[in-house]
């Protein structure tokens, strides 16, 4: 029963990994100079590397494995409560960094003036 389980969970984390890797912005180029369009594109690149994608992972870990620890608790296996919250609020905190890094692009791309289509 236990290889059941975290199999399913590991296809499940597969899965939502896969979510993660959203497809660049989409930019309306007409009448854009493509030249200008790419250092812009470059600079509001580089405005996303703020974002703290290690931070956030490292912190949804933590929270989900003490969140499964009090659940094992009343379930009866601490350890690998802890071990699936704690993979479960890793992935989350990934999946919502990399969303909130794509909010962070777009947001600067739109405030030079660029419409954005996604």
């Amino acid at each position: 029963m236990r290889a059941i389980a975290t199999l399913w969970l590991l296809g499940s984390t597969l899965l939502l990994s896969g979510c993660a890797a959203q497809p660049d912005p989409i930019i309306d180029t007409k009448g854009e100079d493509p030249q200008q369009l790419a250092r812009d594109w470059d600079e509001c690149e580089a405005y996303t590397n703020e974002v703290q994608v290690s931070r956030g992972i490292a912190k949804g870990t933590t929270t989900g494995a003490a969140v499964g620890a009090i659940a094992g608790v009343i379930g009866g296996d601490v350890g690998e409560s802890a071990a699936y919250g704690g993979l479960y609020g890793g992935t989350r905190s990934g999946l919502d960094a990399d969303e909130e890094k794509q909010k962070v692009f777009k947001r600067c791309m739109r405030g030079r003036g660029y419409r954005v289509l996604n």
